[in-house]
């Protein structure tokens, strides 16, 4: 199970009742934060967030909307106590960032370790066991006016332990049990058994993509294939801003709906809109014609998305105000 919530839809410049584009991934209770543009902090207070178990932050790219807010979420999840590392994950020049916010924030009770320029489409190598294992982050250098990239979260589903096969194989019933857990291959009196053995058919995993500031691309189509949920920047909504779309490069409802159809996705969920679109519910069927499993986001829209399922219905977390450490 993957739980998924949004922490602001909008772009440019937070308003008072729009946050700026960021999503938390939560996955065993460990999250990964997906942009963190000025007010995500606040966002993630008032969402009940949490900030202790954030273990790696993934940023598209180096625009204010996308970052300015890094050095607050950093130092409020000092202040919970936290000493396990936390990865930052970004482009060329995201060390350059860092410097800069570690002048006014020398004292963190944890590591950094910073991942600039990952290899495109390759699983990041992340100091953090939950994600070496089950889960993998991938990037995909997208179309912006300066560099930027797509995420992609992905959950290995482990295949089912076949009985059957088991035996046909002559494995011990003694050792079944060490497959079970996950371990692979086992030792027993003498002899190796490996997970072949005991195995049934791969099983389809799970998949979220971030997609923002971008225009569309037949890269990006492919990088997105088959997702669960897709998270798209859409910060036009009217077919008639294609061209100013076009030269702010970024995407219209229409075109993150195409994308989302040629990419086989499940359910697309459209976030990054421009403050001058106060209500995008009004250009929702631009999106839908092309795409029906879209639902416009709103800030703290959350889904919890699980295995064979083929649409999360988003509900939304009460925001609450409060002053207390988050933990």
């Amino acid at each position: 199970m993957i739980d998924v919530t949004l922490l602001g839809t909008g772009g440019s410049i937070p308003l008072p009742d729009r946050y700026l584009s960021s999503a938390i991934i939560e996955y065993k209770g460990r999250k990964i934060l997906m942009d963190a543009g000025e007010g995500t902090g606040v966002s993630m207070r008032a969402g009940r967030s949490g900030f202790k178990s954030l273990d790696v932050i993934c940023i598209t790219h180096l625009h204010g909307d996308h970052v300015i807010g890094l050095q607050g979420i950093l130092g409020t999840t000092s202040n919970t106590g936290r000493t396990e590392p936390i990865t930052i994950i970004g482009p060329k020049g995201i060390k350059d960032v860092m410097k800069g916010f570690r002048v006014i924030m020398p004292w963190l009770n944890y590591d950094i370790n910073i991942i600039a320029d990952p290899t495109p489409g390759e699983p990041i190598v992340i100091n953090n066991k939950y994600i070496h294992g089950e889960l993998s982050i991938s990037a995909l250098p997208v179309k912006h006016t300066r560099p930027n990239f797509a995420y992609r979260v992905d959950l290995k589903r482990e295949p089912k332990f076949d009985p059957q096969k088991a035996k046909a194989n002559e494995v011990p019933q003694r050792i079944w049990g060490d497959f079970q857990r996950g371990q692979k291959p086992v030792e027993y009196e003498g002899k190796t058994y490996t997970p072949d053995m005991v195995l049934g058919e791969a099983r389809k995993g799970m998949r979220v993509s971030w997609v923002t500031d971008t225009r569309p691309t037949p890269e990006i189509r492919g990088f997105i294939e088959g997702s669960d949920l897709l998270l798209s920047c859409a910060n036009f909504g009217s077919n008639d801003d294609t061209e100013k779309a076009k030269n702010k490069m970024h995407m219209t409802f229409a075109e993150a709906a195409t994308q989302a159809k040629k990419g086989h996705v499940k359910e697309m969920v459209l976030t990054h809109f421009s403050q001058a679109m106060r209500d995008p519910e009004k250009y929702v069927k631009n999106a839908t014609d092309i795409f029906p499993n879209t639902v416009i986001g709103k800030d703290h829209m959350h889904f919890t998305l699980n295995y064979d399922q083929d649409f999360a219905e988003p509900t939304m977390i009460e925001e609450k105000a409060d002053t207390k450490e988050n933990d």
